[in-house]
């Protein structure tokens, strides 16, 4: 089971849009994914059409103890994507654990305790995508130290430099105090608009800071992606032909490729 952490300091750059789609995408080339919901707005749940009042078992629940994690988890309407959504709750959930010594590994204890749940006869998840909130917290640091690798949605402009600057400051950390196995997976580009010259300068300082770290792959600014939350769908089944869904299908497997070449290494 591999955990990636989709996180951003920043907030409006595509971190939830990416998650709902990537892990659908995942889905579709035949991969078990669990999505969980660490942000207290819960887009990530409510994309994928779970209603509020349906969240029996939460993320709030896993961290405050309260459940094991495939007790919180639920199908989506995608095959193969289950999710551990979230609530409003999140939003005091730091006061309530930070007295307690394992703080900071609730969730990575939660995934551990879970790895051989078989979402289906004999077939364990293969994936875990975790949705971060768009702050530097204790979800965050839960999210961080329970990781594998870090994926970083970055919107193509001028102030997401200076974000993912202070992302990967914190990820320094987090691999220094808690988790020295965490790197960063990549870099992803959205809300990429090709006729922008912003979009093109700020595409070429990433990929001359972080090199091959950044995906081939980057997401367009597409309605049809926008639009797909409304309707409780990821985009991918929303409208499969158009440039955002092609592009999330993509991604998927160029990630796909890049952990096959880390497990070579």
């Amino acid at each position: 089971m591999r955990v990636l952490a989709l996180a951003n300091q920043k907030g409006g750059v595509g971190k939830t849009t990416t998650a709902i789609n990537l892990g659908t995408a995942l889905a579709a080339i035949g991969e078990r994914v669990l999505i969980v919901d660490l942000d207290p707005q819960g887009n990530a749940s409510t994309g994928l059409g779970i209603d509020r009042r349906a969240r029996q078992k939460s993320t709030y629940d896993v961290l405050v103890g309260d459940c094991r994690m495939d007790e919180a988890i639920v199908a989506t309407a995608v095959p193969r994507l289950w999710i551990a959504p979230s609530t409003l709750d999140l939003l005091g959930v730091e006061l309530e654990i930070a007295p307690q010594g394992d703080r900071n590994f609730r969730i990575r204890n939660a995934l551990a305790a879970c790895a051989d749940f078989e979402v289906e006869a004999g077939r364990p998840i293969t994936y875990v995508l975790i949705d971060c909130p768009p702050s530097l917290n204790l979800l965050t640091i839960n999210a961080l130290s329970a990781a594998d690798s870090v994926v970083v949605p970055m919107q193509c402009e001028f102030f997401a430099l200076e974000g993912l600057s202070q992302l990967l400051s914190t990820v320094e950390q987090v691999k220094n105090a808690l988790n020295p196995n965490l790197t960063i997976h990549g870099v992803v580009l959205t809300m990429y608009d090709k006729r922008s010259s912003l979009t093109t300068q700020v595409e070429a300082d990433v990929r001359t800071h972080m090199g091959d770290k950044v995906y081939e792959t980057v997401i367009p600014r597409n309605v049809r992606v926008s639009e797909a939350p409304s309707y409780g769908k990821p985009a991918l089944l929303y409208d499969l032909r158009c440039t955002g869904s092609q592009a999330y299908l993509k991604l998927a497997s160029e990630i796909i490729q890049r952990e096959r070449r880390m497990r070579a290494a």
